[in-house]
C-alpha cells in the first residue's frame, strides 16, 4: 500500500507539471491564433478603406497631372523670363502628383489582400525576370550583377506576378544602398522545406536601430522613400507561408533572404 501511494506521489508529481505545460502551449496557441484573425480582420478593414480612399484620391490627382500637362504644353510656346520660370514651377508641381500617385498605388498593394494564383514555377526564371527587368537601370548605376541559381531546384507553387513585386521591392531598396556603385549578388538553393533566395548588395548597410523597424509600414531612412516597399514584400512573402530575414552591417552592405516552401498549399 505504502508502495502504491509513493508511485502515485511520483506520478502526479510528473504529471501536473506536463499537464501544466500542455494547457499553457494550448493557452498560448489559441491566444496567436486569435492575435491572427485579428490581424488578418484589421487588414481585411483597411483594404476596404484603401479602395474608398484611392477612388476619392485619383480621380482629383487625374485632373491635376492632365491640368498640369496643359499649363507645361501652354508655357512652352512662351518666351521670356517668366515664362521659363513658371514652366519650371510646373513641372515642379506634376512630380510632385506623380509622386503622390506613387504613394498611393504602394499603399494599395500593401493594403489590399489579394487571392493568391498559385501556380507551378522555376524561381530561377521567376528572378531573372525580374532581373532582366532591372538590369538597365541598375547598370547605369555603375551596379555589378552576380548571379548564382541552383539549377535543380524543385519546382513552387507561387502567386508569380505578387512574388515578383516582392523581389523587385527588396532589389530596388538594394539598389539605392549602393548610390556609389557596387555589387548585387542574387543566389537561389533550397533544402527538404524550402526554396530560399538571397539579394545581397555591398551598400551602405542598415544601422542597428533601424534593423528591427525596417518591415514597419511607414518606416524609411531615405528622404524619397515611401516606406511601404519592404512591408509589402514581406506581406506577400507571409501570405505565402513563407518568411524574410535581413542581416547588415553598416558600410559593408545587407543580405535579404526570401524563403519559401516548396509545397504550399493554401485553404
Amino acid at each position: 500500500m505504502i508502495q502504491y501511494f509513493i508511485g502515485a506521489a511520483v506520478t502526479c508529481t510528473v504529471f501536473i507539471p506536463l499537464a501544466f505545460f500542455i494547457i499553457r502551449r494550448a493557452v498560448d496557441k489559441t491566444r496567436e491564433l486569435e492575435k491572427r484573425a485579428m490581424h488578418s480582420e484589421r487588414l481585411a478593414f483597411v483594404g476596404t478603406l484603401a479602395g474608398g480612399l484611392a477612388h476619392e484620391i485619383k480621380n482629383p490627382l487625374s485632373t491635376f497631372s492632365i491640368n498640369l500637362q496643359l499649363l507645361m504644353e501652354e508655357m512652352q510656346s512662351r518666351k521670356g523670363e517668366n515664362g521659363n520660370k513658371a514652366y519650371t514651377r510646373i513641372q515642379a508641381l506634376q512630380r510632385e502628383v506623380h509622386r503622390l500617385e506613387e504613394i498611393l498605388n504602394d499603399f494599395l498593394r500593401y493594403a489590399k489582400g489579394q487571392k493568391l494564383e498559385l501556380e507551378n514555377c522555376n524561381i530561377n526564371e521567376v528572378v531573372d525576370d525580374v532581373v532582366d527587368f532591372i538590369t538597365p537601370e541598375i547598370k547605369q548605376k555603375k551596379i555589378l550583377i552576380l548571379k548564382s541559381y541552383d539549377l535543380h531546384l524543385p519546382y513552387c507553387r507561387i502567386d508569380v506576378n505578387l512574388i515578383k513585386q516582392a523581389i523587385l521591392n527588396i532589389v530596388i531598396n538594394a539598389e539605392q544602398a549602393m548610390e556609389q556603385g557596387g555589387e548585387l549578388m542574387i543566389r537561389t538553393s533550397c533544402n527538404n522545406k524550402f526554396i530560399q533566395i538571397d539579394i545581397t548588395d555591398t551598400g551602405s548597410g542598415i544601422p542597428k536601430d533601424s534593423l528591427e523597424k525596417i518591415f514597419q509600414v511607414y518606416y524609411s531612412t531615405k528622404k524619397t522613400g515611401t516606406g511601404l516597399g519592404l512591408p509589402t514584400a514581406k506581406r506577400i512573402i507571409e501570405e505565402h507561408k513563407g518568411m524574410v530575414s535581413v542581416l547588415s552591417e553598416e558600410d559593408k552592405g545587407s543580405n535579404f533572404s526570401i524563403k519559401l516552401p516548396i509545397d504550399l498549399k493554401i485553404y
